[in-house]
This record gives structure tokens, sequence and C-alpha cells, in this order.
């Protein structure tokens, strides 16, 4: 097994496989590294003949107890379903509790154990909300206080009062400093996290305006161009190039804003970008080509499947009022049809689209016009481009 395989190994076993649970069993270690230098400062104790095995082997089997229990709780990734994973309270309070004992039963050497609280509230402390952080640091005071006051009076030789009251006003300085600054960070994190989702939100907007457009909330030209070139890109891996595109161009659009409005004009534009979204394929992709022209990318269709598909919609709408307080107001369309060949570029094929459009708004509007031919380029002189008509005409 190589080295790093070993490390992963080590780290799966102690802190567990999956990712999320792994700071909390690493926070509950530091807490049992805590729970293990009490029990090495016992063993001296006892060892330097400060303490005897009888008055500590209680608090020796507490820590023990505790040092394994945490843990253990931990690694079982039980707690990750508790809205406090870490379960801070009851694990702080507790390892505060051994550290109170040991205070009391340390003897000469029990002011050794002070420094430790500040570690147990620096790991117990991190990324816990400011009250948490108050009701951990009151329940030290009132415990650390109690033992001191405890141990004046039942060891005074040991517990000098005049140096016992500058421990205790040295704890509670420090626990009241870590539980400030506690709240400072709690505050920074928010601010953070806040100014994080502010940035996503502005990302996704300027996405949004990058790829949309405003109005109808179609994607826009760009991104329609995007598409198509992405989707001839999948067809040319397959080894197929079957797919349509056509362009839509709502008939008489200038009348409608002349005589309503530009503000219903806008009603109409959005209300009939609706209109073919509910009746197309869900397949196919429809983008906002520019002011009243619409671009649908009609995919896995040839020439008579996507003239079949733009005349259904062009019936459909024929009959939808675009806006509800104007029933009278029907639009129709005119569209150019073109499917793409293996040897053109998409612009060729947007192309003669365009120009199939532009053959059926001279016949009249409110019909289809299909290109049948690849184009002109690879065709023979006397096969120049031709149209079908596939509607009849009803001018707006």
């Amino acid at each position: 097994m190589d080295k790093t395989a070993f490390v992963k190994t080590v780290m799966a076993t102690f802190l567990g496989k999956e990712e999320q649970e792994r700071p909390y069993v690493l926070r509950s270690l530091m807490y049992a590294f805590v729970y293990f230098f009490c029990l090495l400062l016992q063993g001296y104790n006892i060892w330097a003949g400060f303490v005897q095995w009888e008055q500590a082997k209680w608090l020796c089997c507490v820590i023990v107890f505790n040092m394994f229990f945490w843990f253990g709780l931990m690694r079982s990734g039980q707690t990750l379903r508790f809205k406090d994973p870490f379960i801070t309270i009851p694990q702080t309070l507790s390892l505060i509790g051994c550290i109170a004992w040991a205070y009391g039963v340390f003897g000469p050497v029990h002011a050794a154990t002070m420094m430790l609280l500040g570690l147990v509230m620096m790991v117990g402390f991190f990324n816990i909300k400011p009250s948490q952080a108050r009701l951990i640091s009151l329940s030290t005071i009132v415990i650390m206080g109690g033992v001191i006051a405890y141990k004046m009076v039942d060891e005074p030789n040991f517990y000098l009062a005049r140096i016992e009251f500058v421990y205790f006003v040295m704890m509670v300085v420090m626990v009241s400093a870590i539980s400030f600054i506690t709240s400072q960070l709690y505050q920074m994190r928010e601010r953070l996290q806040e100014q994080q989702k502010e940035l996503h939100v502005a990302f996704d907007k300027i996405m949004v305006l990058a790829t949309n457009d405003e109005l109808t909330g179609l994607i826009n030209r760009r991104h329609m161009l995007q598409m198509v070139a992405q989707h001839q890109q999948n067809m040319s891996r397959m080894g197929r190039y079957r797919y349509c595109l056509a362009i839509i161009d709502l008939d008489h659009f200038k009348r409608i804003n002349d005589t309503y409005g530009h503000g219903i004009g806008d009603k109409v534009l959005t209300n009939f970008a609706k209109a073919v979204v509910s009746i197309m394929r869900e397949t196919d992709i429809l983008s906002r080509w520019g002011g009243e022209e619409f671009l649908l990318l009609l995919k896995d269709s040839d020439i008579a499947q996507a003239q079949t598909g733009i005349e259904r919609i062009r019936k459909h709408i024929a009959n939808v009022p675009m806006v509800p307080e104007i029933p009278e107001l029907l639009v129709t369309f005119s569209a150019g049809v073109s499917a793409f060949t293996a040897d053109e570029s998409i612009h060729s094929c947007i192309e003669r689209a365009d120009r199939a459009l532009y053959e059926a708004k001279e016949s009249g509007r409110n019909s289809t016009r299909a290109f049948m031919q690849p184009p002109i380029n690879s065709l023979p002189p006397s096969a120049h481009h031709t149209a079908h008509e596939t509607s009849s005409h009803h001018a707006l």
C-alpha cells in the first residue's frame, strides 16, 4: 500500500468516509485530546503523591467514558440529522464539568486545568450562535465559581482565597472575551454568507440577461446561435444532420404598434411567445431573433415534418387573442423554413430560411414557405432555389 492510500485509509477509519461528518469527528477528536490530557495530569498527580488513587479513580472512569462516548457518537454519523450535528452544548458542558472536577482534586497543581478551559471554549465555540456561546460561558462561570468557592472552604491550604479570587477573575475575563469574539466571528460569517447569496443571485441575473430576452423570456439571438451550434455538433458526432430552422415574423406588427401603442405591442410579443411554446414540441427551441421575428429550431425533423409543425402552430395562433382585453386583436405570422444539410454552415441555413420568409411575405403573408433543396452552391445552375408554399394567404 502506497503512502497516499495509507493516509486515505487512516482518514476513513478515524474521521469516517462521509465528507460532511469529518469536521464534527475532527472536533470531537480535539475534545478527546483534552480528555486525554486531563487523564495524563491525573496520572502525574497520583505518581507525584498529590492525590490518592481512591480520590481520582471515579474521575478517571468518567473521563475515559466521555472520551470514547462522544467520539463514538460523532463517528457513527447519527448526529448528522440533528440541527447541531456537533451537539455543542451537551458535549462542551460535559467536558467543562470534567475539568471543574479535575480542578477540585488536583490539589497544588489545580491551576493547570484553567488553561484547558480556553482550549475547550475555542473548539466548542467554533461556528455556534452567540446565544449558545453565552449559555456555555455563563454555565462555565457558575460551575467553576462553585468549585472554587467549595474548595476554598474544603482545602484552604491548597486553594488560598486571595489566589483563587485572581484565578476566578481571570477565568471570567477569558470566558467573556472568547464569548465576545465568538459573537463577532458569527456575525462576520453571517455577513459573508449573505454576500455570497447576493453574489449568486446577481450572477444568476447576469446569466439570464446574457442568454434570455428580457421581454418574452425566450433565449436571445446570441444564445440561440450557441444552442444551434451545439446541436449541430451533437448531430455530427452521430453522423446525422436532421433538423430544420424556421424564421417566424408577425404580420403587420407595425400596424399593431401604431394602432394600439407599444405597450400592447409588447404584450402581443410576450403572449405570442407563450402561445407558441405551449403548443410546440418539448424538444424544439424557440428564441426571439429580433423585433417581431422569432427563430425556431425543430430537432430531428425533415422539411416536410417541419412544415407540418409550423402549419399547426400557425393555425392555432390565428385563433388565439394575444391580448385578452382586446379580443378582436388576432395575430398571424409568416414563416420561412429550411432544412440543414451537412455541407453548409448554420448561417447559410438561416439565410435560406430568411429568403423563404421573404417570399412568404411577398406572396401575401400568413403563410409558410420552405426551401426544399440544399444551398445554391451545391446545385446545378438549372436548379436554383425554389420554394414550396404550404398554406393559403390571409392578410391580417
